[in-house]
C-alpha cells in the first residue's frame, strides 16, 4: 500500500504510535476490521461493536501475522507495535482519507435512491474494457464500508468506482470528504429514508452533498429522466452530463425494445456516434443504468464499441433483478432492498411475462410518516398491472393488502381467513378477490408456498433487506 508506513498511519489518524524505532517505517500490506481477515503484515483496527468488541481479538490478530493494531486502549500481553486512538472507526475514516490522497487514481462516486449497485456494476464493466478498475464489493457503501473499499485500492488500479449510500443528512458530506470523487453520478431521487430526510427535496439535498468534495475539474453525471435532478443546473460552475431518452441530452437512447426477462436492446447516441447494444439485465430501469455507464465511459475515453461490449458483459447481482430459472419456475430475485420506486419497477418487470404472475411483496423500511399510504399505493399498483397472485407479507404490508383489496372490491376487508386461504390454495374459490393473500410473517408465507406456487409460474420476490426475503428465494428453490 502506497506510503502506508506505521508512522504515516499514526500521523493520519492523530494516534500515539508505540513501537521500536526500527518499526517506524514498516509498511503494511492491508487494513481490516475483522480479525479473521488478518494476513501477514496487515494492520488490524480493533473497534467496539454492538455485540462484539474487536479489542478481544487483538492477540489473535498478532498471532495471524498482524504488523500492528489500532486500538482505543493499550493491549496487554501482546507485542508492540500498536497505535492508540480515541475512536477506532474515526481513525479508519481518517486513514482512508489520507490514503486516497496518496493515490493517482480517478474516482467515480455513485449514489441515488435506486439502482446504485446495478449502475456501479454497469460502470465498472464498461470502464474495465480500457482500465484496471477497483469497485465496491457487496454493500460496502457506508461510513465503514467506503473507507475499507478505498483501503483495498492497489497501485495498479487506474479507476475506482465507489458506491455511496446514506440515510441521513451529513453522511454523504463525510463520505465525499473521504472519497474526493472526480466524477459524481446520481441515478435518481426517490422516496427512501424519509423518516430522516422528510421528502424527496430532502433526499436531493442529502444526496447532493456528494458534490461537496468533488474535484474542481470534475463533472456530475445525472439521470435526465428524474424530475428532481433536472433542477440541478450546474455543479462546480459546470452543467451536468445528462443521460436519458431525450435527444437533447449528452447521452441518450432510442429504438428501445424489451425482450422480457431476457433484457432489452437499444441504440445509444453519444455526440455524433450511434451504436446498438443488448442489455442482458431485464427492466426499463436497466436501460437507464446502461446509459449512465455509457456517459461515464464517454467522459473517460472509452469507445462506443468498448461501451457496448462492457454493457453486454454485465453480470447480475444476487437480490437485484436476478433471474433464476429452476425446473419450470422462474424467480425474479429482487429482495436486496425496496422503496416505492424500485417496488413499482419490479412489478412492471413481472407484468411483462406471459406466464402466471406471482408477486411476493414485503415491507419497505424508513418511509417515515407516509409509510402506510405508500404501502397502500403499492398494493393498488400491483392490481393495476394485472398481477395474477399478490402475496403481501409483514406488518406494513398489511396496508399493501388493504390497498389491493380496495382496488379489487371497492372496500378494504380484513385479511383472508384460514379457510379462505385453503380455498385459494385448492383453487376452488375462483371468485376470491384478485387472488390476494396476506401473511403476517415470512415463515407463514413459506409454509404456504407449496400450495400456492404452480408449475410454470414466474415469481417476483421483493422487500426491504431487513425482511430477510433471501430466505424465501432459497426455500422456493428447494421447493421446486
Amino acid at each position: 500500500m502506497k506510503n502506508m508506513t506505521l508512522l504515516n498511519i499514526a500521523n493520519a489518524c492523530s494516534g500515539r504510535l508505540v513501537c521500536d524505532n526500527s518499526d517506524l517505517h514498516k509498511e503494511i500490506k492491508g487494513i481490516v476490521i475483522d480479525s479473521r481477515l488478518v494476513r501477514e503484515d496487515y494492520l488490524f483496527i480493533a473497534s467496539r461493536g454492538e455485540r462484539v468488541d474487536g479489542h478481544d481479538f487483538i492477540k489473535a490478530a498478532y498471532n495471524q501475522g498482524a504488523a500492528a493494531v489500532i486500538c482505543e486502549k493499550a493491549p496487554a500481553d501482546v507485542p508492540v507495535p500498536y497505535i492508540l486512538v480515541e475512536n477506532s472507526l474515526m481513525a479508519l475514516k481518517q486513514i482512508a482519507e489520507w490514503y486516497r490522497m496518496q493515490l493517482d487514481i480517478t474516482v467515480i462516486g455513485i449514489t441515488g435512491s435506486v439502482g446504485k449497485t446495478s449502475t456501479k456494476e454497469f460502470v465498472s464493466s464498461v470502464l474495465a474494457q480500457k482500465y484496471c478498475v477497483h469497485k465496491t464489493e457487496g454493500n460496502y457503501n457506508n461510513e465503514i464500508g467506503l473507507p475499507l473499499t478505498i483501503l483495498q485500492i492497489k497501485e495498479e488500479h487506474e479507476i475506482a468506482v465507489l458506491e455511496m449510500g446514506i440515510s441521513d443528512f451529513g453522511e454523504m458530506h463525510r463520505l465525499s470528504k473521504i472519497a474526493k470523487p472526480d466524477y459524481c453520478l446520481i441515478t435518481n431521487i426517490g422516496q427512501c429514508h424519509l423518516e430522516n430526510l422528510g421528502s424527496r427535496q430532502g433526499v436531493l439535498k442529502a444526496k447532493s452533498e456528494i458534490f461537496d468534495f468533488m474535484k474542481e475539474k470534475g463533472r456530475a453525471i445525472l439521470n435526465g429522466e428524474d424530475d428532481m435532478l433536472l433542477t440541478v443546473r450546474e455543479v462546480k460552475g459546470r452543467p451536468p452530463i445528462r443521460y436519458g431518452f431525450n435527444s437533447e441530452y449528452d447521452v441518450w437512447a432510442d429504438n428501445v425494445k424489451s425482450h422480457g426477462l431476457n433484457g432489452s436492446s437499444c441504440d445509444i447516441h453519444i455526440k455524433d456516434e450511434v451504436f446498438h447494444v443488448n442489455i442482458p439485465m431485464p427492466g426499463h430501469h436497466m436501460v437507464l443504468n446502461a446509459l449512465a455507464a455509457a456517459a461515464a465511459g464517454s467522459l473517460l475515453g472509452v469507445t462506443g464499441q468498448e461501451i457496448a461490449r462492457g454493457i453486454e458483459q454485465i453480470q447480475p447481482v444476487s437480490g437485484r433483478s436476478h433471474i433464476i430459472k429452476h425446473n419450470n419456475i422462474t424467480i425474479i430475485d429482487d429482495c436486496y432492498n425496496a422503496n416505492p420506486v424500485s417496488m413499482k419497477a419490479a412489478i412492471d418487470l413481472l407484468a411483462t411475462v406471459d406466464t402466471r404472475k406471482v408477486a411476493v411483496l414485503g415491507d419497505m423500511g424508513e418511509l417515515g410518516t407516509d409509510e402506510m399510504k405508500l404501502h397502500k399505493e403499492i398494493g393498488k399498483y400491483a392490481v393495476s398491472k394485472n398481477i395474477d397472485i399478490i402475496l403481501c407479507v409483514g406488518k406494513l404490508s398489511y396496508y399493501m393488502y388493504t390497498g389491493a383489496m380496495e382496488s379489487l372490491t371497492g372496500n378494504a376487508d380484513t385479511p383472508a381467513s384460514k379457510s379462505s386461504r385453503q380455498a385459494f390454495c385448492n383453487e376452488t374459490s375462483k371468485d376470491f378477490p384478485g387472488r390476494l393473500l396476506y401473511f403476517e410473517s415470512r415463515d407463514d408465507l413459506i409454509r404456504s408456498l407449496p400450495d400456492i406456487i404452480k408449475d410454470g409460474d414466474t415469481v417476483l420476490i421483493k422487500a426491504s433487506h431487513f425482511m430477510g426475503f433471501d430466505t424465501i428465494v432459497k426455500d422456493l428453490i428447494k421447493l421446486i
